[in-house]
């Protein structure tokens, strides 16, 4: 057991977090080369790198899937997940997030905090996962680590703790300082190999300082540290550390390195702080599930009954690869493991330790691994794999709402067959991409997260699945809500058909809500008994899937149920139900009504001298400017735009600025659409857009 508990003590389950383009894919190849993982270093704009494997990730030069990879450095297991930077592909990350212990957040040195960093940023809170930060490309232009702890410090953690003083800047940058130990850490060019030096004559007297800063705020929020510094005015290398990892864990202090994954500066020392500070599968809360509506704990341990969690299934050459994170128990090639969520079992075929497209065997994986099996057929993301004697489900990773859409056409009836097949499968490996039949068309309809998501589904219809398609132009996902209220709505729900006849009477008022949906009942004196009252609310649920408009879901609204009445005889819960239902659809088609579409966030980082055509493109698009920046001979605009208004903005944005700006976007929510709210048309029962 000893041994078992030792094994988990030296895993470390990480994933690398950020925007697009601040260098996660690098980072990760250097780490697999400075582990000995790889022997020559995989570049991005080469096409060669290890976990960007897939051809339109190494022809769009984007991590698009998520990729685990698995090293060993200074004796502990690293299992390590780069994660998508494009606010397209955050199901990925989600998922992704929801299996790992820790994460390094990488930022750009020049940028800082970018959209899509702090949108990842949170999703990692929302999960309590524990982080380091990496600020990397401190030998790019304009690059300052002040400036970039400062945007962490203003937009994403209140206590940034730097341990690292750079050596050197821009082109001239060379390794970094090691604030708690104050020695040099220098890259040989010779041999390749890091070495540890004394820090530089003219940077001891502002490493001292640093030092001393990084004591103080130490020391300000870890009480041992305190004691200590209060006692000696000072803090020893092995206090310090040990206070950090603490911070690390609680989420209360950041420890921030920096470097350069592309010249390979840094990366050592990275590493090194993995494995100092990020959690081990024992540092982290065991992980619950239920069995039978009871709440149960699995600890880490390998002697534990089998529970796993499924967070990827992947094609591979060698066929249908199911990767997951067991949290207890122990599984070999040939066991039997039931599928929590529909009972069935299944034979595992294989063990395999992942390293992105490429797969090693093994005899065995405990607790706390991450690893690939193969041989299940069943099994999907989310889902709970376990012991057969011993049931437990665990919570899946939660799956947003798809919020763009094309029709997708075999060409051909030949592939009609096929692209049935394809979709399937393309959906069962991303649950975030839904395909389903327009019941009014009859068209094929594919729906995910943005457009360069559906660009990647069709192209790999074409590239992987050898489905010829044709593609509608892209729709988004609207909603409807209540802009002006209604009250007194009365319902009654009559039905006698012989035998037992149903009866439900009520009195419903609707009104705006800030929320999504709430139901509340003011009725008194028992005229609706509580179970009745509950399925009024089911009722109501079930009448938000359609709204007047147009048929879409309908939210941000208040239902009271005011009064209503019951049949000694006839009235159930089913008849409630009903009377739910039908009432607040009568109710909907009296209130004035609003038209939402989505919208996004769209930051785009322009020259100075195109600012002008990039505001009146967003004008044209019914963009609203909320901010700009001036950053270094270029303007950072930032604006709300409506998602319909982005569909082909990347190549209207290129061919307008020459090729020299860039955009990201991410989903905020939604907004009225043009035409649509309260002022649109007068009066209770009016529609305010058109349908």
């Amino acid at each position: 057991m000893r041994t078992d508990t030792h094994h988990l003590a030296t895993v470390r389950n990480l994933g690398i977090l950020a925007h697009v383009d601040a260098g996660k894919t690098t980072v990760t190849e250097r780490i697999l080369y400075a582990t000995g993982a790889t022997h020559r270093r995989g570049e991005v704009h080469d096409g060669t790198t290890v976990t960007d494997f897939d051809p339109q990730e190494r022809e769009r030069g984007i991590t698009i899937f998520a990729a685990a990879v698995s090293c060993v450095w200074d004796g502990h297991r690293v299992n390590l997940i780069d994660t998508p930077g494009h606010v397209d592909f955050a199901d990925e990350v989600e998922r992704a997030l929801r299996v790992l212990d820790g994460a390094v957040a990488v930022f750009d040195a020049v940028a800082g905090v970018e959209p899509q960093s702090e949108a990842v940023w949170r999703q990692a809170d929302r999960h309590g996962v524990p982080r380091i930060a990496f600020v990397n490309k401190l030998d790019r232009p304009g690059a300052d680590l002040d400036t970039a702890v400062e945007s962490i410090r203003t937009r994403l953690h209140p206590a940034p703790l730097v341990v690292q003083l750079p050596i050197g800047a821009e082109d001239r940058f060379t390794g970094v300082v090691d604030l708690p130990h104050l020695r040099a850490l220098v890259r040989d060019d010779g041999d390749g190999a890091v070495r540890r030096a004394p820090v530089p004559e003219d940077l001891r007297e502002e490493a001292l300082r640093r030092r001393r800063l990084l004591e103080e705020a130490v020391a300000a929020l870890h009480p041992a540290a305190l004691e200590e510094y209060c006692a000696r005015s000072t803090l020893s290398a092995g206090t310090l550390t040990a206070a950090l990892r603490d911070l690390t864990l609680s989420g209360e202090g950041l420890v921030v390195l920096c470097g350069s994954a592309y010249r390979d500066r840094g990366v050592e020392a990275l590493l090194d702080a993995v494995v100092s500070y990020l959690p081990s599968p024992l540092d982290v809360p065991a992980v619950r599930g239920v069995h039978e509506g009871t709440g149960q704990e699995r600890a880490a341990d390998p002697g534990a009954p089998f529970a796993a969690l499924v967070f990827k299934v992947q094609a591979a050459a060698t066929g249908r690869l199911t990767c997951l994170r067991i949290y207890s128990g122990t599984v070999r090639k040939g066991d039997v493991v039931r599928d929590a969520g529909t009972g069935r079992t299944e034979r595992v075929g294989r063990v395999l330790r992942v390293r992105a497209d490429r797969h090693v065997p093994v005899d065995r994986a405990v607790a706390g691994d991450i690893v690939a099996v193969a041989g299940l057929k069943g099994a999907r993301a989310g889902t709970t794999l376990c012991a057969p004697d011993a049931p437990l489900l665990l919570e899946p990773p939660g799956v947003a709402d798809p919020v763009v859409s094309v029709a997708v056409e075999a060409r051909g009836s030949a592939g009609t067959g096929r692209l049935a097949a394809a979709l399937a499968r393309l959906t069962e490996e991303d649950p975030s991409l839904v395909a389903g039949t327009d019941p009014e068309t009859g068209q094929t309809v594919l729906s995910g997260m943005g457009e360069l998501h559906l660009e990647v589904a069709v192209e790999q219809l074409r590239s992987v699945h050898g489905v010829e398609v044709t593609v509608g132009r892209p729709a988004v996902s609207h909603r409807e809500t209540v802009g002006r209220g209604v009250a007194g709505t009365v319902y009654r729900h009559v039905k006698q058909d012989g035998g037992a006849g149903q009866f439900a009477h009520v009195v419903l008022d609707v009104e705006p809500w800030e929320g999504d949906f709430v139901f509340r009942s003011t009725v008194v004196g028992g005229r609706v008994p509580q179970e009745y009252v509950r399925a009024v609310r089911a009722g109501c649920l079930a009448a938000l899937a359609e709204g007047p408009l147009g048929g879409h879901p309908v939210t941000g609204l208040r239902v009271t149920l005011t009064d209503g009445a019951t049949h000694v005889k006839d009235s159930s819960e089913a008849a409630f139900r009903t009377a739910g239902r039908l009432g607040l659809r009568e109710a909907l088609r009296g209130c004035v009504m609003v038209l939402l579409e989505p919208v996004a966030e769209v930051t785009v980082t322009v020259p100075d001298d195109a600012v002008g055509v990039v505001l009146g493109d967003l004008a044209a698009r019914r963009g609203r400017v909320s901010g700009s920046l001036a950053r270094g001979g270029a303007t950072v605009v930032t604006a709300t735009v409506p998602l319909a208004g982005l569909f082909g903005y990347a190549t209207r944005l290129r061919g307008r600025t020459q090729g020299r700006a860039t955009f990201t976007a991410r989903p905020t929510g939604y907004a009225p659409a043009p035409g649509s709210g309260p002022g649109a048309a007068s009066g209770s029962g009016s529609v305010g857009a058109d349908r």
